[in-house]
């Protein structure tokens, strides 16, 4: 034990000589996580639209005002033909055209339907399925009430056909906002990209700096070696996910709705698991870019595959196995659980399983990969 403790001292101080270092695994996680959540927001808002109005009657002017007034649609052009409005996506000043024909009104009155034309710019397909299903469930909001507005030949009000009413109640996020979703998500992220690069970075820099022959010349055995490496930087790493903890209830609102403590488990197995892919990366490169770039790409399939941007569910079955076997899946699974829906330890106990397995395999795998001798 006095062995580790020389070994934690000497990383200590080389952890707060260094101030960028420093700044960079306690500062700028906390400013990306103030930054980062309004701008990881998938909900689609301020979609533009350009509308042709043949008929200019009051039925085209209600259905244009209620477009334009339900929060989702900004009106942008108002093109003479079709071929303009067209030119409009093209130069994307436009998402979606909205053609209204001539006979608009006169078709609803007698005949009771009337067909309009929507062209999508399909680009962007989230924002386009998105922007075409709320242009379409405005248009059928529209049509429902002329139900009510359309009088029957003696000039009574011919009210709709009764129909089954349908409340729904959101669970775990009352009020649908994306954030809820996504801040604890990007905390993973954060605390990822702090356990993995700065620990590949680690051992690199004692070669690089020529200190690793001493060390090795040393009695100090490998275990103690790689454990003095790890535990300064689960330190920090606990730090950053608490003060990530407090940024998410300050600014955000959210609170966990589960055990506190229960997260500071998952978070505690995670970082050990993490800090040994580190320590791994750093054992087998020659030097601090090559050590980057080899952390780079793994954190980046970890991110990609963990269920950050894509459910897990839409993904083909070969992609669902590589994202089991990535720590960052089970942990913000875990995290989100935990936070919106409150789950206990009994209902995400075989998380915990895994990363205890991953903790042990990674860091295994990097005290049999370290070399005493050159």
């Amino acid at each position: 034990m006095n062995v580790l403790f020389f070994i934690l001292r000497k990383e200590f101080r080389q952890i707060f000589r260094d101030r960028i270092i420093l700044a960079m695994m306690t500062f700028v996680p906390i400013v990306q996580l103030i930054i980062l959540p309004f701008a990881a927001d998938f909900e689609v808002k301020n979609i533009n639209v350009a509308y042709l109005d043949h008929d200019h009657s009051s039925y085209s002017n209600e259905l244009i005002n209620k477009i334009g007034s339900s929060g989702y649609f900004s009106l942008v052009g108002y093109p003479l033909s079709y071929h303009d409005g067209l030119q409009l996506i093209e130069t994307g000043d436009a998402d979606l055209v909205l053609e209204i024909p001539s006979g608009f009104e006169r078709n609803l009155v007698r005949h009771g339907h009337q067909k309009v034309n929507i062209v999508v710019d399909a680009i962007n397909g989230t924002k386009s399925s998105l922007g075409g299903s709320y242009l379409k469930s405005v248009l059928a909001d529209f049509n429902s009430r002329l139900d009510i507005m359309i009088k029957s030949p003696n000039d009574a009000i011919s009210l709709p056909a009764k129909r089954i009413e349908i409340s729904s109640v959101n669970w775990f996020n009352p009020r649908a906002e994306y954030k809820y979703y996504m801040v604890p998500a990007i905390l993973v992220l954060l605390l990822t990209l702090i356990g993995g690069f700065m620990t590949a970075l680690n051992i690199v820099r004692e070669k690089e700096v020529g200190t690793i022959e001493q060390i090795n010349v040393t009695p100090i055995k490998k275990w103690q070696f790689i454990l003095g490496k790890l535990i300064p930087f689960w330190i920090v790493g606990m730090i950053v996910f608490t003060l990530g903890l407090t940024v998410m209830y300050v600014v955000y609102g959210i609170f966990p709705a589960g055990s506190i403590p229960t997260l500071y488990l998952f978070a505690g197995v995670y970082l050990v698991a993490l800090l040994g892919f580190g320590l791994l990366i750093s054992t087998f490169s020659d030097s601090q870019l090559q050590a980057m770039f080899v952390a780079f790409f793994f954190i980046m399939i970890f991110i990609l595959m963990s269920g950050f941007f894509t459910s897990i569910d839409s993904m083909p079955g070969w992609a669902k196995q590589i994202s089991l076997l990535t720590p960052v899946t089970h942990f913000i699974h875990v995290v989100r659980l935990i936070v919106l829906k409150g789950s206990s330890l009994g209902h995400v106990y075989m998380e915990l399983f895994y990363l205890i397995l991953f903790a042990i395999v990674l860091n295994s795998l990097a005290i049999w990969n370290y070399r005493k001798t050159s």
